[in-house]
């Protein structure tokens, strides 16, 4: 009993501190794209936080697997280093007896993996796919932020305002560069704001500025001087957000059991149990040898990690393209990484069953 208590406890605060630093990698990797892609324009910055969410709950049970197979993997291999494995076998308690504690410790997240790669992951591609449809529909001047140049959709407008009222009623200090039958023209204007004509165009207009009208490469330029100048807000079509298999739920994958269905279907069904296959895998893989390198089973058991994942990610797609049964592909490879178990652990008992013979 306190064997299985001091187990426990130390799996858990090793998981959670793998679990932050996996969680801080991945937040940090995400919100670099996303900042990348917000400063060249390609997203508002009011939508960089809702998509770093949509994206984390998407990894998370990638996230939640890797965490398990690490945890386990740090607490047994430090068990080695302090030679407090020997203890255990000289207490008569064998490696197996490992087997039940890691098992209940990785039970509960192998459910919460199960929940987020079947339910929470694909809703969230969904609703991340229908935002960015959202963004992408809306108007150019609706995307103008102060102090930061915008072009329009069909890249024939730059705007820039210097800044814009708490009610968005009003903008101040506004240039608006456009190219219109190979003739350039530029506007600025001290205010502006927007106005919606009866049959629903909307116009921007700006208030006491001036135009400067040109072909480039030649010296014939015009200068006129408006009090009020509108220009029409091209609407954009909505598009329909494309019905890929991983923003499907589970239920209309099985209603409808095509191949990039089915092959979608087996990789979800595949990280709940590859998270418990490799935590089971990291009791054996944990041995460390307190005399020889300590880096030699981390670095197999990271191959043994990514052997597992593109072994699934290898029939996913076999499946999806109908190479493969999707049978024979849900099986196979937890199957062979479940002999791998099985022969990585008859190796370990009979070293140290050699061990004790020798003795």
């Amino acid at each position: 009993m306190i064997f299985r208590r001091a187990v426990r406890r130390e799996f858990a605060n090793t998981a959670a501190g793998v679990f932050v630093a996996l969680f801080s990698v991945l937040v940090s990797v995400q919100l670099i794209r996303l900042l990348g892609q917000a400063a060249g324009g390609k997203l508002p910055s009011d939508s960089v936080v809702i998509l770093l969410g949509f994206g984390a709950l998407n990894y998370l049970p990638t996230l939640l697997s890797l965490t398990c197979f690490v945890s386990v993997l740090l607490c047994l291999s430090r068990a080695y280093r302090d030679s407090e494995m020997v203890v255990w076998f000289a207490s008569g308690v064998p490696l197996t007896a490992w087997v039940r504690p890691v098992v209940r410790f990785v039970a509960p997240m192998v459910l919460v993996i199960a929940l987020l790669s079947l339910v929470v992951s694909p809703w969230a591609l969904s609703e991340s796919a229908k935002y960015r449809q959202r963004l992408d529909t809306r108007n150019d001047v609706s995307q103008v932020a102060p102090g930061a140049f915008r072009e329009s959709a069909g890249t024939e407008r730059v705007f820039f305002v210097e800044s814009i009222a708490q009610d968005a009623s009003q903008i101040k200090n506004i240039f608006v560069s456009s190219l219109q039958n190979g003739r350039l023209g530029v506007m600025v204007a001290a205010a502006g704001h927007t106005e919606t004509a009866p049959n629903g165009d909307r116009f921007l207009v700006l208030e006491r500025g001036r135009r400067y009208e040109g072909v480039p490469g030649t010296a014939e330029y015009r200068v006129m001087e408006f009090e009020r100048y509108a220009i029409r807000i091209e609407a954009r079509e909505a598009r329909s957000v494309e019905a890929m298999p991983r923003h499907l739920p589970v239920t209309e994958l099985l209603r409808n059991p095509t191949a990039p269905h089915q092959g979608e279907l087996l990789w979800r069904i595949g990280l709940p149990l590859s998270a418990l296959t490799l935590a089971l895998l990291a009791i054996p893989l944990s041995f460390v040898n307190p005399r020889a390198g300590r880096a030699n089973n981390l670095i197999f058991a990271i191959l043994v990690f990514m052997l597992y994942s593109n072994l699934l990610s290898l029939c996913q797609a076999w499946v999806a393209q109908g190479r493969l049964a999707f049978e024979v592909g849900a099986v196979a490879v937890h199957l062979g990484m479940f002999m791998l178990l099985v022969l990585l652990f008859y190796r370990r008992i009979g070293i140290f069953t050699g061990l004790r013979l020798r003795k």
